[in-house]
């Protein structure tokens, strides 16, 4: 069950201004960038959005990348837009040693016209075309995945090293300092600029100081692998498991899953925000495990979808 925060009534206005003026700045929406292998672009003026409140309509998600299995296993996407106006992003996490052991997820939402608008300006930002974007020659860097759903079909849209060469640029004409050419990094740009928009919405929506909602969700998967004892002279309390029972189902290389849902779901919850990431839960059998919580998403039920 969602409590859906309350929106200020000139959030839509706002937001559009925004995305208007971001467009305008870089020359007019839907502009491909220059060059002879640009697709042609795509227009946004006929986007339908897909029926159903769960159904995912924006996302951007990080893939790949040097990490261990439980890690690319339970990692969360950076943000996710539905089609009933929930926008779901990864909140700050405290620098502390050792980290939370519950993801900082948040909730807000929007008016179906700014989902609608979110749709379009990612087609702007040239999520459909297949213009080159380059091969930055970096290592064990991540990929960023961008992804629409309308209501007659799904593009997906994947950028290396995105992030890692955000404003690296050379002469016109030449190579950047990241290997790219003016071309490629023109692309990136765009598809950059539409990231910071989507991770932007709360500042664009609530103003500063007004963070959104804690995310609560309906069902929780819980990576699973042996405790070991970390060797940094601390003491780390035993935490009884109150999930499904251990290990459950193999997902990755030495990792298993379990998912806990209804009221396991939120006792769950409830252990995991007072853990950390080197809390040993004890099953019933007395066993002891490391677990990586993953709030599951509305258009997710299981452990299968974090194997994509």
């Amino acid at each position: 069950m969602r409590n859906p925060p309350a929106l200020r009534p000139a959030a839509g206005l706002l937001l559009a201004v925004s995305l208007l003026t971001a467009c305008a700045e870089r020359g007019g929406a839907g502009a491909a960038p220059p060059g002879p292998s640009s697709a042609t672009p795509t227009g946004s003026a006929d986007v339908a959005l897909p029926a159903g409140e769960d159904t995912l309509v924006v996302q951007v998600a990080d893939v790949g990348g040097f990490t261990t299995p439980e890690m690319l296993a339970g990692r969360l996407p950076i943000v996710s837009v539905y089609a009933d106006g929930r926008v779901i992003t990864q909140g700050p996490v405290p620098e502390m040693y050792p980290g939370p052991a519950w993801p900082n997820v948040q909730v807000q939402e929007v008016d179906e016209a700014t989902v609608q608008q979110l749709a379009e300006r990612a087609l702007d930002a040239g999520i459909a075309e297949t213009t080159d974007l380059g091969s930055p020659p970096l290592a064990d860097a991540t990929s960023t995945r961008f992804t629409l759903h309308t209501a007659d079909r799904t593009v997906q849209r994947e950028v290396y090293a995105l992030r890692e060469t955000a404003g690296v640029g050379g002469l016109p004409g030449e190579p950047g300092a990241g290997g790219l050419t003016e071309q490629q990094e023109e692309a990136r740009a765009q598809l950059q600029d539409l990231l910071d928009e989507l991770t932007d919405l709360s500042q664009t929506l609530y103003g500063e100081g007004q963070p959104p909602e804690s995310y609560r969700p309906e069902a929780v998967a819980a990576l699973a692998g042996p405790w070991t004892e970390p060797g940094d002279d601390l003491t780390h309390p035993e935490v009884p498991w109150p999930g499904p029972a251990l290990p459950g189902e193999p997902v990755a290389p030495g990792v298993t899953c379990v998912t806990a849902t209804g009221d396991q779901a939120q006792d769950v919850a409830d252990a995991a925000r007072d853990a950390t990431t080197l809390t040993p839960w004890v099953g019933a059998d007395g066993a002891r495990w490391s677990i990586t919580f993953r709030p599951l998403l509305p258009h997710e039920s299981g452990c299968a979808d974090l194997t994509d």
